[in-house]
């Protein structure tokens, strides 16, 4: 039987297990739009097409599964490209399929053509250096492979977007609908086996250490494996910290917990294993600019130094490890936990963690080198109200970072998604929106007011689907990191950073949301008593002085 291509790739979405797609129609992929419309996939008609690729990234993050999103060609499918970048650069498995104009006029000038033809825009070369795979299918006759090939790069171990970009004329072609018994098995792939040789190695660098102590990456989070790594360190009496993508790999209101290890983080960590540990053990954490407080040689000098991470292109990156190992995260720590209770390993006297973080914070306040001044103390309030309020766990997108970073606590019962990546501005509103659509706690999208004019529009696509959704915006009327540095490093040069905001009151009014404006600490108490933050859309303005800087350098 001969069915159209758009059919055929319609079916390929739901063979990958896709159910929600997030774009915007246009003449050249209306074919494929029409073939949704029959099907089990849920479409959702998004603001712009950057915010539909964030969607899409919001949705896998918190599904893990493939988020998926769709535009027309030309400004449609450019439009996606920093919304791709960011998932390219988060690992993340989306899928975008994007029209092309027939293939008969390529060169010849035809509306919104990026066929690359006669001086048009090259889509291909705009999406090859973000994506793991990017295929404009001119043909019908290796559709088959091509199908194949992207479910291969969606489905890896270390999977990444894809791009398929279809012209108008080849969507509407007719093909044998065996072409989708050519497909392979769209499953995901198996996990990276480890040798036992190399766990009990780690288990004699383990045993022959007096201050082990770990970190956290975000491997751990993805690997859904905090429960393990839990058990593992208070077997043995190992203290944590994390990266910034690894909050929540350990509960932070743990014993062992150092908090948050990074450039902008309180200090706890660093200084921990600077002066205490003897061995570093990095899972699934790469040791990038952040964590590495911009790659400090004295952070691992004269450390023992175990690293697993399941890209072998992390491992060794930038230092030299006694141990590099490549593995599932998940694998290694089921392997490494087995393996320590069977010989026998005993709990290391390590010192007060707690203690020692309180003694690390009353020295910087001391000599006034604290991260946060009282400046900061209705943020840090709004953070303590809402850990403790949602003790059930809540689902956070946070383009402002270094507040959660510092105040919030993250628990097991959380997710918690910084804005890492490409690091956009604008990402935390509609990836908090595609997580809305599947989520089964609160959704939070936290977000500073520069970033939240880059994509305030999707607010209405929240509002069009009934997507329940808290916005806590971060109002000082300037772009804070950019003052900050121009404060810190240009002499107070000031330049392009200020800015007025519209009157958010009446914003969230012209959307039909719930807004609450909080300037002390009783209003922040008085929200917390009065706002539904499980149902409806809630726009919560939260106002800090834009002459408050925090106190560190990112020497940028």
């Amino acid at each position: 039987m001969k069915v159209q291509v758009s059919e055929v790739i319609v079916k390929f979405l739901q063979g990958l297990g896709v159910d929600t797609i997030f774009g915007m129609p246009g003449a050249h992929i209306l074919p494929v739009y029409d073939g949704l419309y029959d099907s089990t996939i849920q479409t959702v008609l998004v603001k712009h097409e950057q915010g539909a690729a964030f969607m899409a990234g919001g949705y896998s993050r918190v599904t893990g599964k493939i988020g998926a999103c769709i535009s027309t060609a030309g400004p449609g499918a450019t439009n996606l490209i920093t919304g791709i970048a960011n998932a390219y650069a988060d690992r993340q498995p989306v899928i975008a399929i994007t029209g092309e104009a027939p293939t008969h006029i390529f060169g010849k000038g035809g509306l919104q053509e990026s066929s690359g033809e006669g001086g048009s825009v090259d889509q291909t070369a705009l999406f090859s250096g973000v994506t793991r795979y990017h295929k404009l299918i001119e043909r019908t006759d290796y559709l088959a492979n091509v199908l194949n090939q992207a479910a291969k790069q969606l489905l890896a171990a270390i999977p990444g977007p894809v791009v398929l970009s279809i012209p108008y004329n080849v969507q509407n072609e007719l093909v044998d609908d065996s072409i989708l018994g050519q497909i392979s098995n769209l499953s995901h792939a198996h996990k990276v086996p480890i040798s036992q040789v190399l766990v009990n190695r780690s288990v004699e660098l383990i045993r022959e250490a007096k201050r082990p102590v770990i970190v956290a990456g975000s491997g751990c989070v993805q690997a859904d494996e905090q429960n393990i790594l839990t058990r593992f360190c208070e077997c043995l009496n190992v203290p944590v910290t994390t990266s910034l993508k690894g909050k929540g790999a350990i509960d932070e209101s743990s014993a062992l917990s150092l908090g948050s290890l990074g450039v902008t983080s309180g200090g706890y960590a660093m200084q921990y294993i600077i002066d205490e540990a003897d061995l570093v053990i990095l899972l699934g954490a790469g040791f990038n600019e952040r964590t590495s407080y911009v790659w400090n040689e004295n952070l691992l000098k004269d450390k023992t130094v175990i690293q697993v991470d399941q890209n072998p292109q992390q491992l060794e990156k930038v230092f030299k490890a006694t141990l590099a190992i490549q593995s599932d995260i998940s694998v290694f720590l089921q392997l490494l936990y087995d393996t320590c209770q069977s010989n026998g390993l005993q709990k290391k006297q390590v010192i007060d963690v707690q203690q020692f973080k309180s003694s690390i914070e009353a020295n910087a306040v001391a000599q006034g080198q604290s991260i946060f001044n009282q400046q900061f103390d209705l943020v840090k309030k709004f953070y303590s109200l809402l850990e403790h309020k949602f003790t059930e766990g809540i689902v956070i997108f946070d383009d402002n970072i270094i507040f959660a970073q510092n105040f919030y606590r993250v628990s097991l019962q959380d997710l918690f998604f910084p804005n890492t990546g490409v690091s956009s501005l604008g990402h935390a509103i509609p990836a908090a929106i595609g997580a809305g659509f599947k989520a089964d706690k609160p959704v939070f999208a936290i977000i500073g007011d520069g970033g939240f004019q880059m994509c305030a529009m999707e607010i209405m696509t929240a509002v069009n689907y009934d997507i329940s959704l808290n916005i806590i915006l971060f109002n000082n009327q300037t772009m804070g990191l950019i003052r900050k540095n121009q404060h810190q490093q240009y002499d107070q040069r000031f330049l392009d950073c200020d800015f007025t905001n519209p009157d958010y009151s009446l914003l969230a009014k012209s959307f039909g949301i719930s807004h609450v404006k909080i300037e002390t600490e009783e209003e922040c108490l008085k929200a917390f008593d009065q706002v539904n933050f499980n149902q409806g859309i809630n726009l919560i303005e939260i106002l800090i002085d834009k002459d408050a800087y925090p106190n560190y350098s990112s020497r940028r």
